[in-house]
């Protein structure tokens, strides 16, 4: 599943190709995943241009100058494509028709990406937001007794943050992943605000300088714990991978916890 880093590189080289972009049209092959109907989404981008690509949390942004915006959100198994005049990907969910004869889809075997039109601004602030620092994560984990890792993956609290990069980011910290988030000490806030955002902000470095032109798939082979390949973090400590259901858990026993 990409992640907030990945979103972020496939964000900068989407508008590297499409600002700009007058769209000609919108072709859905499952309506079910859009919050609107197909005519009203093509009635409020037909002919427009992009004039902008980012990303917020784990959902892409498309805005066009008459001030409308599409999102996508890939979920596990989405690929996006720029695709030729010949080329037909299977399992698509939606493609844009541009005037100069560029074509760009959203894919999905699990049929699961969606999109939307105009989507309703969430509350909770992405990763890499200023607010995201102890403060915050005082305000915030003073009432959860759940275990920290589902709180930092809850998208309704702080957007972005997934699976792989939470166990990178609670390794840093020194914080055991199943630490009941009410219980950790101010001192252990502050080290989770840096590594929250040192960590999201290296990944993003480090996918740019070996992935410049990636729009799809996510990179994964610089983390240093959330790793198949890897037994032992940078320290020598041996990985521990416990798994919850579909969720892998990756830690060592130099995390402390907090209960």
């Amino acid at each position: 599943m990409p992640e907030l880093p990945d979103l972020e590189i496939f964000s900068r080289n989407l508008e590297q190709h499409l600002k700009g972009k007058q769209l000609k049209e919108i072709v859905v092959k499952n309506s079910k995943k859009l919050n609107v109907s197909v005519k009203e989404l093509n009635l409020s981008l037909q002919n427009q241009k992009i004039i902008n690509v980012s990303r917020s949390g784990k959902e892409l942004y498309f805005e066009f100058e008459n001030n409308a915006i599409l999102s996508l959100h890939m979920m596990l198994k989405g690929e996006l494509h720029l695709l030729k005049k010949e080329e037909s990907p299977k399992h698509v969910i939606m493609e844009m028709h541009f005037q100069d004869g560029m074509r760009f889809c959203l894919s999905d075997f699990q049929g699961m990406a969606k999109a939307a039109l105009n989507p309703v601004e969430d509350q909770a602030p992405d990763a890499l937001a200023n607010e995201i620092d102890e403060h915050f994560f005082k305000k915030i984990f003073a009432s959860k007794k759940a275990a920290v890792k589902n709180v930092l993956l809850d998208q309704h609290i702080i957007r972005g943050i997934g699976n792989a990069y939470a166990d990178e980011i609670l390794w840093e910290a020194g914080i055991s992943p199943f630490s009941a988030a009410s219980k950790i000490p101010d001192a252990k806030l502050k080290d989770l605000a840096k590594a929250v955002r040192h960590v999201l902000k290296n990944a993003v470095e480090q996918i740019s300088r070996t992935h410049p032109a990636i729009i799809s798939g996510e990179v994964r082979d610089f983390l240093k714990i959330h790793s198949s390949k890897k037994t032992h973090s940078p320290s020598g400590v041996p990985i521990i991978i416990v798994k919850t259901g579909a969720r892998k858990t990756y830690y060592t026993e130099e995390q402390e916890i907090f209960n």
